[in-house]
Parts: C-alpha cells; sequence; structure tokens
C-alpha cells in the first residue's frame, strides 16, 4: 500500500481508530521530535490533548484554516 492510498484510507477511519494509529506512530517513533528545551507546561499540554480529542470527536465545529485566517484578517482591518 502507498503513502498516499495509506493517507487517503485514514480520513476513513473514526476518531478512535485515527487514535490508536496516532499512539503506534508515538510508539515507534518515541518523543524525539519533542524539543527538550520544550516550553509548555504539563498542564498546557493536557489542554491541548483535550482540544485535540474535542475536535476529532466533533469536526464539525472546526473551519478550514483559510476561513479562520480571513476572520482574523477581517477583525485586524486588513
Amino acid at each position: 500500500m502507498s503513502k498516499t492510498e495509506i493517507l487517503d484510507e485514514i480520513l476513513k477511519l473514526t476518531s478512535e481508530e485515527r487514535w490508536e494509529i496516532r499512539l503506534k506512530l508515538a510508539e515507534l517513533d518515541g518523543d524525539g521530535w519533542l524539543d527538550d528545551d520544550d516550553p509548555l507546561t504539563d498542564e498546557q499540554k493536557a489542554l491541548l490533548e483535550v482540544r485535540l480529542a474535542d475536535l476529532e470527536q466533533h469536526p464539525e465545529k472546526s473551519i478550514p484554516w483559510e476561513e479562520a485566517k480571513r476572520r482574523i484578517e477581517e477583525r485586524l482591518g486588513k
């Protein structure tokens, strides 16, 4: 299976199935991608995890980046 096929199939998975994949990838790759001087506190990391889980369970709450960017620029008068 090609990388493209895998990425296409990921879109069909439930949030629970994607979470299992995320855990497996973390197991395989470890936390080496994190900086040793990570500026986030454990509390901030936990909050990000909660928000990510909520986004995965309720994707209808999200908007595409281009829409978010447009709204921000409108507010800033750009």
